[in-house]
């Protein structure tokens, strides 16, 4: 088959966990023998190396204000070769992408799937009310017909299927596949006591925060949820790894009011052995997000034995909660959270348990290697529907 991957941008270091997803399955697919190309920006490019075998197409950035990476170039390459692709994957929903590539595929009656990675609702609780009237501008202008025109829509949770569902998407175009894991990664793990040495961390425990600094992280409730263990002990520090968002000034502030400037550690987006020693030398890894789409990070650090702490009712805490993969926190309550960081690091052998279980279920249920053939049989179904359909 021949194959379009398309997002926004896919640099590792701003992407997050959307761009690791467009890494694998593009790899992946390519690896298997299909013609994959992906139409992306140039916004922080560094990756073409590690993406061998797949054509990328980073067409220049001229805005990126808002978070809406502003492509023009990519139109006339979409007019003059969408025509010679089998199908179309298009990666989260409100983007410069998928309006034109929305456009070319109806035009050339090439199919396209949508997987929106959890970009779908409009309003997450404690956002402005200017993201909301952004996004409600888009999807009366683009976004609904580019939900209605998908061949079919892809969620990794149930959380994932419901908000589809509150957009009047059927149950019969939703396809439901866990996200996508590469297990080989962790086969090679960097010995203990690699993270601390780099960075001098003589406290005993590491509690890991990993991801892009933003908002609906939760990360303030973390950074006052750490304060609250800090006052009945002091063998602890909090690493925040990952690039900043515009975010960091803000927790900054907060950090520097409640005296914990030298228990928190910035150390910036973190890649290759540096990210897998800092998961396999934390105690704990939290994700205490205030929504999430999935569990990315937090099964990254089971493969690094390392127990998990997530945020309920998202569709990470749902992964956690279905499998028992760690411990679930309610957003917002910085006691249950500082008292289950608490109960972890207390409970090493228990903790232990339920992460080694887990790493054993992700290896045998969610690895790359078995949900690829998911992706391969959904995009040879809807080219052959749209092949029935036009006969």
């Amino acid at each position: 088959m021949k194959i379009i991957q398309a997002f926004d941008f896919i640099s590792l270091s701003n992407g997050g966990g959307t761009t690791a997803v467009v890494h694998y399955l593009s790899k992946s697919l390519s690896n298997r023998g299909h013609e994959v190309a992906i139409y992306t920006s140039d916004f922080g490019v560094h990756f073409i190396d590690i993406l061998q075998g797949v054509k990328i197409h980073p067409f220049h950035c001229i805005s990126s204000m808002a978070g809406f990476y502003l492509t023009p170039s990519m139109i006339s390459e979409a007019r003059e070769h969408l025509m010679y692709f089998d199908v179309i994957h298009l990666h989260c929903f409100r983007n410069f992408p998928n309006i034109v590539i929305h456009h070319y595929a109806k035009k050339y009656g090439i199919p396209y799937v949508l997987d929106t990675h959890g970009s779908l609702p409009r309003k997450v609780n404690g956002e402005s009310g200017l993201r909301w009237l952004f996004r409600w501008i888009f999807d009366i202008t683009y976004g609904n017909r580019i939900l209605r025109d998908a061949s079919k829509v892809i969620a990794e949770t149930e959380v994932g299927v419901s908000e589809y569902k509150e957009f009047g998407i059927d149950d019969d175009k939703i396809t439901l596949i866990p996200p996508l894991f590469s297990t080989n990664e962790y086969s090679n793990l960097p010995p203990l006591g690699l993270f601390r040495s780099k960075y001098n961390i003589k406290e005993n425990h590491i509690v890991l925060f990993m991801g892009i600094i933003r908002w609906i992280k939760g990360l303030e409730f973390l950074v006052v949820s750490f304060n609250e263990l800090t006052k009945s002990r002091d063998d602890v520090i909090l690493v925040i790894a990952g690039s900043d968002d515009g975010y960091k000034s803000a927790l900054d502030k907060l950090i520097k009011k409640l005296g914990l400037s030298d228990k928190v550690l910035f150390t910036g987006f973190l890649d290759g052995v540096d990210k897998l020693s800092a998961l396999v030398d934390a105690d704990v890894v939290v994700q205490p997000s205030v929504y999430e789409y999935g569990t990315a990070v937090p099964f990254q650090a089971i493969m690094c034995n390392t127990p998990i702490i997530v945020s309920k009712n998202t569709g990470g805490g749902e992964n956690v909660s279905r499998i028992d993969a760690g411990y679930l926190v309610e957003y917002g309550d910085k006691k249950e959270l500082s008292d289950t960081i608490e109960y972890v690091l207390d409970n090493p052998t228990e903790a232990q348990e339920k992460t080694q279980r887990t790493k054993e279920y992700i290896k045998s249920s969610l690895s790359l290697e078995n949900c690829i053939e998911k992706y391969e049989e959904l995009y040879r179904e809807v080219i052959e529907s749209e092949f029935t359909r036009i006969s």
